[in-house]
């Protein structure tokens, strides 16, 4: 069973959505900007959205102590409730539809089963606040506990967890072909990287005050990485672990960049969560496309590129579950 996961997955090694949740993305040759938005149910804090194998987007209710999904073809929502405390951080969709999410209250990994609505937790070592979750290639998963200062692994087959410590309030994570986890450490103003196959992990400096918040992987290796603290957008050869390039946004400075994914035709997206702004960014032309949200303090903490190309976020603060396409 774990060969035949591996062999299906094994296209989205190094490619996976730059966001590694194992639908790969797709990527519209025109982008019309049009936005729309639908109001959540219980809009306390809900953050993180994750495409799923059949189109459907999932969501945290931080707050609620809830997990939403959204059909896109009813446009319609359904939830389920968490243990009392879960506090939902991140989540991701694995191939048979099972729902992982970190406990940020509980210091837990827990896995709804959206057809029985059955919750399994599983206990993260040292407890703490699970962050960001994510897909490899073979299917196992990876998250950041920020301020327990940890990264973990959980096989999906056991259950088991393992864990390495590091520093920085590790934050957003991706992996590259290779396999190698990078991860921002934005209390340090670092990039870090765990080799898992031996277990070394090293970093690059991005920058007195950069703090660097969430990252994409593209096809060619390069590594996106939003410096929210200094308002720039970095390109990271993830074969070199070397920093290339370093690009201001739209927004400048303060403009606070935060979200970033990728989609097929290779471009950038970022979010500026101060502008009420998603910026898409060309490689090959190095150029922004700057596009204002219709809905003011929006609070994108996460965006992702669905199999068919549109840009799906969710306002934090708005209460709103947003498109663009």
């Amino acid at each position: 069973m774990r060969i035949c996961l591996a062999l299906l997955l094994l296209p989205l090694a190094a490619w996976a959505g730059g966001s590694n949740y194992g639908v790969e993305p797709g990527g519209r040759a025109q982008i019309a900007g049009r936005v729309t938005e639908w109001p959540v149910p219980t809009p306390k804090f809900a953050r993180d959205p994750a495409p799923a194998p059949d189109g459907s987007i999932f969501i945290t209710v931080m707050s609620g102590d809830k997990i939403a999904r959204f059909d896109p073809a009813t446009q319609s929502f359904r939830e389920w409730n968490l243990p009392a405390g879960a506090h939902p951080h991140g989540l991701v969709v694995d191939p048979e539809g099972a729902v992982w999410y970190t406990g940020n209250g509980n210091g837990t990994i827990g896995r709804l089963d959206p057809q029985s609505g059955k919750i399994q937790e599983y206990a993260v070592p040292g407890g703490g606040d699970p962050h960001t979750i994510m897909l490899d290639a073979v299917g196992t998963l990876w998250f950041t506990v920020q301020h327990g200062q940890r990264m973990g692994r959980l096989e999906r087959s056991s259950g088991a967890i393992q864990v390495w410590q590091t520093s920085g309030n590790p934050y957003g994570i991706a992996v590259d072909a290779a396999g190698k986890i990078w991860f921002c450490r934005i209390g340090d103003d670092r990039v870090g990287w765990l080799d898992p196959a031996t277990g070394k992990m090293d970093e690059i400096d991005t920058g007195r005050g950069s703090r660097p918040r969430r990252m994409a992987v593209a096809r060619d290796g390069s590594l996106w990485v939003t410096a929210y603290g200094d308002g720039r957008l970095l390109r990271i050869d993830t074969r070199t672990a070397r920093l290339q390039k370093a690009y201001a946004m739209p927004g400048g400075a303060g403009s606070g960049p935060y979200a970033v994914t990728m989609d097929a035709a290779g471009r950038v997206w970022v979010d500026e969560i101060n502008t009420d702004t998603v910026a898409i960014f060309d490689p090959a032309s190095e150029r922004f496309r700057a596009l204002r949200l219709p809905t003011a303090n929006t609070g994108i903490r996460k965006a992702i590129i669905a199999a068919d190309g549109r840009y799906w976020y969710m306002g934090s603060h708005s209460g709103k579950l947003g498109v663009i396409e």
